[in-house]
């Protein structure tokens, strides 16, 4: 058999398809980018919770990370597309399903579901720093929630690089969940492109090289961070 028969790139390189494959790559960098700016302040804010002093806090921040990182991924998108929708006012549901609302549930899932997991990178950065930090910024005149926010958040951000980083790869590979809900995102092109021209190895392949190349890229954009920037808390 023909090589070119056998995988023939030019498919992918102009015309529909290539047009189909490209749209659904730069939407799933959307849904990294937008679900990320949502999931690291609701991750702060959770690990915060998670330190507090106040035992009904830490147990809420507690019930919080468990009921949703328990679940799985899946699990969350099909709730939030099929079920969420139900529980609001007929207005607010009609607003948003006239808003592309599997783009939208789907940052909703991937937030949360990416949050949690940061919720705990940041607590364990909350941790490294040491208690002496916090200490300082209190006898300077600091109330305890404009020492964490002012002193400790931006260390345990600095020291949950890595990590975060980590957790922004799986995030950028979640993305890929997103077709169970129509968000018209990589997977879903790559299979919109198998389905018309049954040529699943250029789709699939493309979707598989997009993929990793995003993630080797964040791979090495940490590296190079841990390397420019090495963790200090003290």
């Amino acid at each position: 058999m023909s090589p070119v028969l056998f995988f023939d790139p030019t498919i992918l390189q102009s015309g529909q398809y290539h047009d189909w494959l490209v749209q659904g790559f730069f939407l799933s960098i959307q849904l990294t980018v937008i679900s990320f700016a949502f999931a690291l302040p609701f991750g702060a804010l959770v690990a915060v919770m998670r330190t507090s002093t106040f035992a009904p806090m830490r147990a809420l921040g507690a019930t919080v990370v468990e009921a949703i990182r328990n679940v799985p991924l899946l699990a969350h998108l099909l709730f939030w597309y099929f079920a969420f929708p139900e529980l609001l006012p007929e207005g607010a549901r009609e607003v948003l399903y006239a808003n592309n609302p599997e783009v939208i549930c789907a940052v909703i899932a991937l937030s949360l579901y990416a949050g949690v997991h940061m919720a705990e990178d940041i607590r364990s950065g909350i941790r490294a720093v040491p208690a002496t930090q916090l200490e300082a910024a209190r006898s300077l005149g600091l109330g305890r929630a404009a020492a964490v926010r002012l002193v400790l958040l931006p260390q345990a951000l600095r020291a949950s690089v890595p990590p975060l980083l980590s957790q922004t790869v799986n995030l950028w590979k979640d993305t890929s969940v997103a077709t169970v809900i129509g968000a018209a995102e990589l997977m879903y092109q790559a299979a919109r492109v198998e389905t018309a021209s049954f040529r699943s190895l250029e789709a699939f392949t493309f979707a598989t090289l997009a993929y990793l190349t995003v993630s080797l890229v964040i791979a090495l954009l940490a590296h190079l961070f841990q390397r420019r920037y090495p963790v200090r808390t003290t």
